[in-house]
């Protein structure tokens, strides 16, 4: 199949060619920067926590007085172990895909020269490390003797495990056993390297970020009190915090339950997850109207152009062209359409994906899904055109030199 005569051919439809080619540049550029946005919300769904989920329950209350805190800790601790199933309780500030309470900037050094990011800071009481499943890789466990008393918002110094992907962010290549991170002239000593521990709101501060925790061990008080972690065997982690609810509101009367914080952590995960469930749909469904968009465009030019040139068809297959002659003639000169929009739509896909990094703060569009689209543009451009050009190709020269 010669190109130079398709292409002068293209040439005096030139409206139409162009047309067809800017919708295809467009679902081009759309395709590839949806798929992508579609893989990362996949990925923020599917985020692993690090924590031992399926075992785990939060329970909030709220509403009482600081002075209040300590009898208020041994009543609920108290009430919650009585329940039958109930392997832990313990106090924690913050679990992972529920509120988050730990939030701080930390510097490398006392002077704070050296900033080391935004971290997120689980503070937990005796036994909240071991129920959450954390698992040291470097290092050793905490001890008793870590669970220190405190009077601040956070203690002012401590024995503390980090992350990996922490301690690879802030001392890279280095051991990170024994150095100390800062919060102002609050000294952090890292004596322990965790697995994972993903952050509450994984997504919401860039993959990078989406680990970067450590666990600061202190005893319970006014500064660590009102959410309890509940850990009991996955078959009875829904009914033993169903009673949890009934339980709580006898033994603590002058509390408040905050219900939205009263969850399993699967169910946490579920309901922090719900807006990227929902966008993927409208991302695929998006996908999907633009793909039918596109072909339905493709069909109705070729479907013109076959009727178009019923003539010329009649001539070529009367001087000797075959059925097969006429079929690789459609689906060329739409590949070579198809090819100019995608060679458009990838600059536009570039220049898509820099305003979205500009305003939503998405990582840049990887190399790779600029061929998945050209390849899935291919295809859909040969299958919408693959009807017309069979249409075409049937076309009998008696029929057709009839209508000279």
């Amino acid at each position: 199949m010669q190109i130079r005569p398709i292409l002068a051919a293209l040439r005096r439809h030139r409206l139409a060619t162009l047309l067809i080619g800017l919708e295809i540049a467009l679902a081009c550029a759309v395709l590839c920067n949806a798929c992508f946005l579609i893989a990362n919300r996949v990925q923020d769904i599917h985020v692993q926590s690090g924590v031992d989920e399926a075992s785990l329950a939060s329970l909030k209350i709220n509403g009482y007085e600081d002075s209040q805190s300590v009898d208020i800790n041994a009543r609920v601790t108290a009430s919650l172990r009585a329940i039958p199933g109930v392997q832990s309780v313990s106090v924690l500030n913050s679990i992972p895909f529920g509120e988050r309470r730990g939030t701080a900037g930390v510097a490398t050094d006392a002077e704070g020269k050296h900033f080391g990011g935004v971290i997120e800071l689980y503070l937990g009481g005796p036994g909240s490390a071991e129920a959450l499943g954390l698992h040291v890789v470097a290092g050793r466990a905490l001890q008793a003797g870590d669970y220190q008393p405190f009077s601040g918002v956070f203690p002012s110094s401590a024995s503390i495990l980090m992350t990996r992907e922490l301690a690879e962010h802030l001392w890279p290549g280095a051991d990170p056993l024994g150095k100390s991170i800062w919060m102002d002239k609050w000294r952090y000593q890292v004596v322990g390297v965790i697995d994972h521990l993903v952050v509450p709101d994984p997504g919401m501060r860039g993959d990078a970020a989406k680990g970067w925790s450590v666990f600061v061990p202190g005893q319970p008080g006014p500064m660590l009190s009102g959410n309890y972690l509940i850990k009991a065997a996955s078959a009875d982690i829904q009914r033993v915090l169903r009673d949890a609810r009934e339980i709580i509101t006898k033994a603590v009367p002058d509390a408040v339950l905050d219900q939205q914080g009263t969850q399993t952590v699967s169910d946490l995960r579920e309901t922090f997850f719900q807006q990227d469930r929902v966008m993927t749909g409208m991302l695929v469904g998006v996908i999907v109207a633009l793909l039918m968009v596109t072909a339905l465009g493709i069909v109705g030019l070729a479907s013109f152009w076959v009727q178009q040139r019923r003539k010329q068809i009649g001539i070529r297959r009367a001087i000797g062209a075959t059925r097969q002659d006429i079929l690789s003639y459609f689906q060329t000169e739409n590949f070579l359409i198809v090819t100019g929009g995608i060679a458009l739509g990838m600059v536009m896909a570039f220049g898509l994906n820099l305003v979205l990094m500009k305003f939503y703060e998405l990582p840049r569009l990887p190399l790779f899904y600029l061929p998945v689209g050209a390849v899935v543009l291919w295809a859909l451009g040969q299958l919408a055109v693959l009807g017309p050009a069979l249409r075409a190709a049937a076309v009998p020269p008696v029929v057709a030199t009839r209508s000279v």
